[in-house]
C-alpha cells in the first residue's frame, strides 16, 4: 500500500472515531402513566366535554395516581348510586400495555372505544 494511501486511511478512520455516537433509544418504551395520561385527556375531550350522545350518560373518574402500578380511568353511570364502573380502561408495564373492560365493552360503542383509546395512546389527539 502507498504511504499517501495509508496515512489518509488513517485519518479517516480517526475522524470517524471522533464523530459522536448516536444516542440509543429507550429500551423499555413508554411508562404506563404516560400513556394513560394522553388516553384521560382525549376521554375527557372527545368524550365528556364534547357532549358525544354515546358518552352522554356516563361521567369519567381518572385514578391516574395508583399505586398499583396500573393507571386507569373508569366511567360510571352519571347521578346513579352505583358506582360499579361500565367502562375501565388501564395500562400497566413499560412499554405499556392497554386494556378496556367492562359492560360497555359488549355493547355496540366498543369498537369506537377500542379505535380512539389506540389512537390516543398512540398520541393522537383528535377526536
Amino acid at each position: 500500500m502507498r504511504p499517501s494511501l495509508l496515512l489518509a486511511t488513517a485519518a479517516l478512520t480517526a475522524l470517524a472515531a471522533c464523530q459522536p455516537k448516536p444516542k440509543p433509544q429507550p429500551a423499555h418504551g413508554q411508562s404506563a402513566l404516560d400513556v394513560m395520561e394522553r388516553v384521560a385527556v382525549g376521554a375527557n375531550n372527545c368524550w365528556m366535554k364534547s357532549g358525544d350522545p354515546a358518552f352522554k350518560a356516563y361521567a369519567m373518574a381518572p385514578e391516574l395516581n395508583s399505586f398499583s402500578g396500573k393507571p386507569r380511568i373508569l366511567l360510571v353511570r352519571k347521578g346513579s348510586h352505583d358506582i360499579r364502573p361500565l367502562l375501565v380502561v388501564q395500562a400497566e408495564g413499560r412499554p405499556a400495555r392497554l386494556d378496556a373492560f367492562g359492560p360497555m365493552m359488549s355493547e355496540p360503542v366498543a369498537g369506537r372505544i377500542a379505535a380512539d383509546v389506540s389512537r390516543w395512546a398512540k398520541g393522537a389527539k383528535d377526536c
